[in-house]
């Protein structure tokens, strides 16, 4: 052991590079250091080679290779440290060959082997060795150095110096220069190693930790996103160590607070994501640094949407410390990303982190992982599923569109050790709670819906059997029933009743959701739901939805064949005639209670009088009315939703069209006109001619209803028009121009616009509104113009809508593609005002996108090589036949160009429409005569100066190069077609001359054809029998030219031949 600690200390204020490289491995480098760190770092002239230099440079020869010997090498470093800096206490000790040199020299060696890694290039792997053994030997030497420390030294609480101290100090002061190098890789490699040593040691000097954090913060906006990396690596220590009170207070911008203010700023818009993933893993989770990483769950990139779930959440600690939202709001996020790494991670930490905090089986240890391997092993706790259930809130996100069935579905996919040991005995349905329930739901769903059947043994094994299940939801109905019946009685505290209505409802949801996916083969057990059910339609004081769900049970309950359809309709709308009763009747009592009492109460005084009995009493019975009405309505509506049969064969639907829908759209209360309209709509559905009776009803609700009633009346219009198709909109073109005034309501009404917007796209899509309307191409041209105008910015249902729609449109169909290229120009010159509107107004808010952008969209969209060919799908992958794609739609594309910069437009729109025709693709399997008649009005354009600026210029040239040379292509073929022509013709001359010198074959071939050639045969068929007949003699008449006859010969050709 060293006896004590040398006085000398280094007085080299900076460190030399060589220019003789003692590593082998960056030899080649090291002239680069020099040449780069010159500027920064005074270099002194090279000192002789010496016995320490080759002691050093071999050990950092050898720690380049591999770093499984760093831990050897940093020993053996440090005994060469240790024979420098200190004496030694015994004279036997096996001697290093260190022992004549200084500490001084030795910093000034261990430094110069340093600075010959700070040009070595990113990819390359010596670098990072060498800069975790460098990071690896000054920790070491700290922590030697603190164990000769006496003990009274360290328990004073002031940094005692020493001679790692002052290496540290020496080595930092050397490289922090290099932060400003010219040369990215000295910066990324500078700043890498001052990080790597930031996050090794446990202190340092407050001076050189000032030094070191002002250098960093320069380098968080430096150019090279990897060099930003390794700063933000640094700070997030040094931030936490801030955090935790270690930093001086000070007024300057830099300190306190104001490091992490910078770090969060870099986190939220940094443009690397290796950046923001950094930061993400690394500044210290406190409270007002946390809502900051958890906002990165909405990250752009899907790599630091990964790394929150998989590294972050699980070192957070118990997710019961965040709120309520936020744990909601981080499993919908991360269970419905549109990636499917991000989606896997979020649910790994519900189904093994989340449940073991519930279950109390978490390490309490912060950012400890692989604890999935530990919790496996654990047995299930149930208790802790319900917990977790509870903690997610599931009566509100246990809906249809909540996120805690997709939780539960990947619960019970990846742990098999719940699902197999989870039961439903009596004990569990007795007692039933909302967590309990919405288990045994997700469980029934996900061993019917998964694994393709593998599970169905399960449901049968652990779920119970109709008539049971039957008499549970009888028992939890009528407590609902009474529920509500004590809250509008109100004998108990408003607060603690509605809580409990609001579980109690969601449990006969639950058990409803079940019930619609039982096996109802068992008539007994059939006969007991269907008779619950259709006793508990008629109860008025059911709630909505669980009405609703009651329908589709009853539903599913009935055949489905039009006996069962009957059966159903009948069934709901006798319950609909109780309901109706039953709130109707409950006022007479009512009111001779109230007369009794009213009675009694009347003082000699006088009493009321009969004018404002009858007002309440009026009051009174049109509310009845209206909840009745309400009520009844909301029950048809459900049965009308499960219906597919014909209207006019349902007796019962027609009563319930007459009696119950007519008279509530003529009602003067708006709720039940709204209603009625929705249920009217359902039956237009099922029959074509009340659907065209009632379409101008429903366009007069769109034009006078407010916004949620015409959303409403176009969703009606849009179901009508796609259930009966294309005739209904042929025979009423008013129809049309409701959807594009819906379309024009953006200003007033988004929403209706938003929804218009998703009406017309499946029309369109669907092909309902025909190619030959004449407003189809004014509808497209809207469509266009919104989804680049600013005004739409905000409504983010068009613009989702459209950004969908269009290219799906166009690429589907030529015929799509070239409506599109029709509305192009006009939909370009619409924006184009749109723009010099916004120019003149100058408002910032509403930025536009360029015209040049929109334009190269509109070529997108008409590119014929993307169109969709049926057939052709997997060949048009090859650049070959990409190529040989007909490109009529952009030549036509071009004529329109051509033809409106030839009109009156503005020149500041000329010079955004020419530099378009070079991005049109030109392919020689167009029409020719197209093509010739565009690269005339191609040169006649040229030719007449067309366009004034440069760029159009070099954009027109470009086109017409490119058709020039398919055009002379087509003239040579066309002369080489004309040359074989003619020798065909001499070769039929000559062959008819050789007829005439022998009649004997020509009779017999005369003859022959004859037989073989139709009454009124043209001569295209005489010649072809000629040459089968010659062929049979064996006279050899035709060549290579000859065979090529049949193909090049036109109609014309032929009939001179024949002549």
């Amino acid at each position: 052991m060293p006896g004590r600690v040398s006085t000398v200390r280094s007085s080299r204020t900076s460190a030399a590079v060589s220019h003789k490289s003692s590593v082998q491995t960056l030899n080649s480098r090291a002239s680069t250091a020099s040449r780069i760190s010159s500027p920064y770092v005074e270099v002194p002239e090279e000192t002789p080679e010496n016995e320490l230099r080759t002691q050093v440079c071999s050990i950092f020869r050898d720690a380049q290779r591999s770093t499984a010997s760093h831990r050897k090498l940093v020993i053996n470093l440090r005994k060469i440290q240790e024979a420098c800096c200190y004496e030694p206490t015994s004279k036997k000790k096996k001697q290093t060959g260190a022992e004549d040199f200084d500490e001084e020299q030795f910093t000034y060696e261990f430094t110069r082997c340093v600075l010959r890694v700070m040009p070595v290039k990113k990819s390359e792997s010596v670098g990072e060795r060498a800069i975790r053994f460098i990071g690896l030997f000054l920790r070491h030497a700290n922590e030697k150095d603190n164990e000769l420390i006496p003990e009274a030294d360290q328990d004073a609480g002031v940094m005692v110096e020493t001679p790692s101290t002052r290496l540290t100090s020496h080595l930092m002061s050397t490289i922090l220069p290099l932060l400003t190098a010219k040369e990215k890789f000295v910066r990324y490699r500078s700043t890498q190693l001052i990080s790597h040593v930031i996050n090794s040691l446990e202190a340092i000097d407050d001076d050189l930790f000032q030094l070191l954090r002002h250098g960093l913060l320069k380098r968080i906006h430096d150019k090279e996103a990897m060099v930003r990396v390794q700063a933000v690596l640094g700070l997030g220590r040094l931030a936490g160590n801030e955090a935790d009170g270690e930093a001086d207070d000070s007024d300057d911008d830099d300190s306190g607070a104001g490091l992490l203010e910078k770090l969060l700023d870099v986190l939220q818009n940094d443009p690397s994501a290796d950046v923001r993933r950094s930061l993400l893993v690394n500044l210290p989770i406190l409270p007002n640094t946390l809502p900051y990483l958890l906002e990165r769950a909405r990250d752009q990139d899907p790599a630091t949407r990964r790394a929150l779930y998989s590294r972050l959440l699980p070192a957070l600690g118990d997710f019961r410390h965040l709120s309520l939202s936020m744990r909601e709001k981080l499993l919908r996020w991360g269970l419905r990303d549109r990636d499917e790494n991000v989606r896997k991670a979020a649910g790994k930490l519900f189904r093994e982190r989340w449940i073991e905090d519930c279950a109390g089986t978490a390490q309490a240890e912060e950012g400890q992982e692989g604890e999935a391997a530990t919790g496996e092993t654990k047995p299930p706790s149930f208790d802790g599923l319900l917990e977790l259930l509870e903690r997610i809130d599931v009566v509100n996100s246990g809906v249809e569109n909540g996120v805690a069935l997709e939780a539960m579905k990947g619960f019970w996919e990846g742990r098999p050790d719940y699902r197999d040991a989870v039961t439903f005995d009596d004990n569990f349905w007795d007692t039933l709670t909302a967590e309990s329930v919405f288990m045994s739901r997700s469980f029934n769903d996900f061993c019917l819906n998964e694994g393709n059947g593998k599970f169905a043994s399960l449901i049968e094994e652990k779920m119970p059997e109709v008539t049971k299940l039957a008499f549970y939801l009888q028992r939890y109905i009528t407590v609902l029933v009474e529920a509500l019946k004590r809250v509008a009685a109100q004998e108990l505290s408003e607060d603690e009743e509605e809580e409990d209505t609001v579980e109690q409802e969601f449990i006969v949801e639950q058990l409803l959701h079940i019930a619609k996916t039982l096996d109802y083969s068992d008539e007994v057990g059939r006969r007991k739901m269907f008779a619950l059910l259709r006793q508990s339609l008629s109860n008025p004081d059911l709630p909505e939805e669980v009405t609703k769900l009651t329908v589709e049970v009853l539903r599913g309950i009935c055949a489905s064949d039009a006996a069962g359809e009957r059966e159903f309709c009948s069934v709901v709308l006798e319950a609909v005639a109780d309901v109706h009763d039953t709130i109707m009747d409950e006022p007479a009592l009512e009111e001779d209670e109230s007369f009794h009492s009213a009675k009694s109460e009347v003082s000699s005084d006088g009493s009321p009088s009969k004018s404002q009995k009858s007002a309440e009493e009026d009051q009174d019975k049109a509310i009845r009315e209206i909840m009745v009405n309400m009520k009844c309505l909301h029950i048809v509506q459900c049965m009308l939703e499960n219906v597919e049969g014909n209207l006019q064969q349902n007796a019962n639907l027609v009563a319930m069209l007459n009696n119950l829908v007519v008279p509530a759209v003529r009602s003067h209360e708006a709720p039940v006109r709204e209603r009625g309209l929705l249920c009217l709509g359902l039956c237009s559905l099922l029959d074509k001619s009340l659907a065209e009776e009632n379409l101008t009803l429903f366009m007069h609700f769109f034009s006078k209803g407010h916004s949620a009633l015409q959303i409403t009346a176009l969703q009606i219009l849009t179901d009508i028009l796609n259930q009966h198709g294309a005739q209904t909109l042929e025979t009423n073109p008013a129809l049309l121009k409701v959807y594009l005034k819906a379309l024009k309501s953006g200003s007033k009404t988004p929403e209706v616009q938003a929804a218009a917007t998703v009406a017309i796209a499946k029309l369109m899509l669907g092909r309902v509104i025909s190619d030959s309307s004449p407003v189809i191409e004014d509808l497209l041209r809207t469509l266009v113009v919104l989804y680049f105008d600013p005004s739409t910015a905000h409504n983010q249902g068009v613009r989702q809508t459209l950004s969908y729609f269009l290219p799906v449109y166009s690429y589907s169909r030529k015929e799509n593609q070239d409506r599109m290229r029709k509305v192009a120009l006009d939909a370009l010159h619409k924006l184009f005002e749109v723009q010099e509107t916004l120019d003149d107004e100058g408002e910032a808010e509403t930025e536009m996108v360029s015209i040049s952008t929109i334009g190269a969209h509109l070529i997108d969209w008409t590119d014929p090589r993307k169109c969709y060919v049926p057939g052709n799908q997997l060949t048009l992958g090859d650049e070959g036949s990409k190529k040989a794609v007909n490109s009529d739609v952009h030549l036509e594309f071009a004529r329109d160009l051509l033809e409106r910069l030839g009109s009156s437009v503005s020149r500041e729109e000329k010079k955004l429409l020419a530099p378009l025709l070079q991005k049109l693709h030109v392919s020689p399997a167009s029409t020719p005569s197209l093509l010739r008649e565009t690269y005339a009005e191609v040169s006649s354009a040229i030719d007449g100066k067309l366009i004034a600026d440069a760029t159009g210029r070099n954009a027109l040239f470009k086109i017409h190069v490119s058709l020039g040379k398919i055009v002379n292509s087509l003239k040579e073929k066309d002369d080489e077609g004309a040359g074989l022509r003619e020798s065909m013709r001499s070769s039929v001359n000559s062959r008819k001359s050789r007829e005439s010198v022998a009649p004997s074959v020509v009779g017999e071939e005369d003859g022959e054809s004859e037989k073989a050639v139709p009454q009124g045969g043209k001569g295209k068929e005489v010649v072809g029998e000629v040459d089968e007949d010659d062929e049979d003699e064996g006279t050899v008449i035709g060549d290579r030219r000859d065979s090529l006859v049949s193909e090049l010969l036109s109609d014309g050709d032929v009939e001179m031949s024949g002549l």
